[in-house]
């Protein structure tokens, strides 16, 4: 119903956009990462034409999609995105932001179930310390 509500609205009204990014958040909810994906891309491409600026909302938007990815069993795509959302949280916040740390606790979740122990380990050594 959300979407439904703002599809006939232009690509640059921010509430389009937004209900874009709830109707993939839903479907992605839902356990439909498949139909989910397309909308992410979509909400994240949106955001990053016309609401370059708003970083926040751009890293928030791009892992979303990275966890859809990983949904997928797309991990080696879902651990670029996510290395860029953590470099991005660090930018913003600083490394010793809770959203930095959340961050970064996800991504050395990710980078274990790979197989990638030495980085996940000096990620997390770099948090604490």
């Amino acid at each position: 119903a959300c979407w439904k509500t703002y599809l006939g609205r232009p690509e640059t009204d921010p509430y389009r956009c937004n209900a874009l990014g709830t109707l993939g958040d839903a479907l992605r909810d839902t356990e439909q990462p498949l139909l989910a994906l397309p909308v992410l891309e979509a909400d994240l491409a949106l955001r990053r034409r016309y609401w370059p600026r708003e970083v926040g909302h751009m890293l928030a938007a791009l892992g979303n999609l990275a966890n859809c990815l990983y949904d997928l069993e797309r991990v080696d795509e879902a651990l670029v995105l996510l290395r860029e959302v953590y470099s991005g949280q660090v930018a913003v916040h600083g490394l010793t932001h809770k959203i930095s740390i959340l961050n970064g606790n996800n991504l050395a979740a990710v980078l274990m179930i790979c197989g990638h122990f030495d980085e996940a380990r000096q990620l997390l050594r770099d948090q604490l310390l």
